[in-house]
């Protein structure tokens, strides 16, 4: 195996709070069945609104309403701004994982962050946590998500090394299986304590608070 030269981190769900958690705790408030809105995203797929927004092919105002016609579509009504509110609350960063990829650097590998989202009235300029990163790869940029094998692709390039010498660190199952058949090393982070252990145990040295 080739030595690893990069770590490339998701952000949501990874670095900061999980969205994932935030649409389940959105859909137990209002009485929604478990997973109804991921179903309903998985149910319109790539020419979605939720991948058409993460793409940057649509303004979130436009989203809103595209998007709760799509959910209603599935039987699923439900409050467009109030559950982007949700998850934009839960998107505070995780401490030990900001002192892991600043640990990272200093043995002198190369981070990425490779990322869907979408641009927000909210934010304007470089992401918060841009300067820990060598790259930083926004889907709403570059108008590709995750797992299209072209938006991992192009992280590596940026970082200047082969799949087989980065490790992915993602929450969601697909984006993983995605960076694994272009040769990456994977880590799913459901409890990130626990994933950062696994991370040290790939690259050698302690990355624990």
């Amino acid at each position: 195996m080739s030595p690893i030269a990069a770590v490339i981190f998701d952000l949501g769900g990874v670095v900061t709070g999980s969205p994932l958690e935030a649409i389940a705790r959105y859909e137990r408030d209002h009485g929604l069945p478990p997973r109804a809105i991921g179903e309903a995203i998985r149910r319109a797929g790539e020419s979605g609104a939720w991948s058409r927004l993460e793409r940057g092919e649509l303004p979130l105002a436009a989203f809103m309403s595209a998007f709760q016609e799509e959910c209603r579509a599935c039987g699923v009504a439900l409050d467009s701004e109030r559950l982007m509110t949700y998850i934009a609350e839960a998107s505070a960063p995780r401490p030990a994982m900001l002192e892991a990829i600043r640990r990272i650097r200093a043995h002198g590998l190369r981070t990425g962050a490779l990322t869907n989202n979408w641009v927000s009235d909210a934010r304007r300029g470089p992401h918060p946590a841009r300067e820990l990163f060598d790259a930083f790869i926004e889907s709403s940029v570059v108008g590709l998500r995750k797992p299209d094998p072209r938006i991992y692709e192009l992280v590596c390039r940026e970082l200047g090394v082969t799949p087989d010498r980065a490790v992915f660190l993602d929450d969601i199952g697909t984006n993983l299986k995605a960076a694994r058949a272009l040769g990456m090393l994977t880590i799913k982070v459901s409890d990130p304590a626990i994933a950062l252990r696994e991370l040290s145990d790939v690259l050698g040295f302690d990355l624990s608070g």
